[in-house]
């Protein structure tokens, strides 16, 4: 069979998928820097005008561009397995339009993001034009930063949080079970894994909220904690000691 069909070259499907992979994942680091270099929350100009006025609509699609952003940062390293299993398997079925299907299945993870950086866009006007936000765009009260770590440490405990995280272990299993051919099939696929993968880590984003969207530590920090649950031996071991700790930090300032 022809290569044109989609026969041969596993390790260059890899490459190239690699590659595009590791480009958007430096695409977002690089616009994430660009707005800390600019010192500047939307809508401002400056912090000292930081609550002056509302966010408007090009506020809000900014806004909404950066959360989508910040999201896809953090979760394209932990992405990047399934989406390089995909495309092996493939290519090891004989369908066509590898590349053309990968990419769509990479799109449907991009879908669940969004919808994720609309809801915390969202949250963030409503706290903004509420006076609720600081001039780096984190939550004034420190009382919400402190339930928002307790709360997501109660979740690294739950049923719910594990079977997720079992699936981003194991992608795998995904892949040979909800398989769906086509380029439709590939944005079904990549939406369903991407609601497993956003279901594991949901409350670990939702710091960033708290935290301020454009607070690169804590970002850097929760990636490399989804890497550790997902890729360590002890991954669920990880993910119950961190909820410990969480909810032990939490506490603290909660009761100083």
């Amino acid at each position: 069979m022809s290569r044109a069909s989609g026969v041969g070259r596993p390790g260059a499907d890899r490459t190239v998928v690699l590659t595009l992979l590791v480009l958007l994942a430096a695409l977002c680091w690089a616009y994430l820097l660009f707005r800390v270099g600019r010192l500047s929350p939307l809508g401002t100009g400056n912090a000292a005008n930081f609550r002056v006025g509302p966010y408007h609509a090009d506020d809000l699609a900014r806004l909404l561009a950066l959360w989508t952003v910040v999201i896809a940062a953090m979760m394209l390293p932990a992405a990047a397995p399934s989406v390089l299993l995909y495309a092996r398997v493939k290519r090891l079925v004989r369908e066509r339009w590898v590349y053309p299907s990968t990419f769509l299945f990479m799109l449907g993870y991009l879908f669940v993001w969004t919808c994720c950086a609309l809801a915390a866009t969202l949250a963030d006007w409503q706290l903004h034009d509420a006076g609720g936000l600081d001039e780096t765009m984190a939550i004034a009260h420190p009382t919400v930063g402190a339930l928002a770590l307790v709360a997501a440490g109660v979740y690294q405990w739950t049923p719910a949080k594990h079977v997720c995280l079992d699936n981003c272990r194991a992608p795998l299993a995904f892949v040979l079970t909800h398989w769906r051919r086509g380029m439709w099939g590939a944005f079904r696929m990549g939406v369903a894994d991407a609601r497993y993968c956003t279901g594991c880590c949901w409350l670990l984003l939702a710091l960033v909220l708290p935290a301020g969207v454009l607070n690169l530590p804590v970002i850097a920090g929760l990636i490399s904690l989804i890497l550790a649950e997902k890729l360590l031996p002890g991954g669920h071991v990880v993910a119950c000691g961190t909820g410990l700790g969480l909810v032990g930090l939490g506490t603290a300032l909660l009761f100083p």
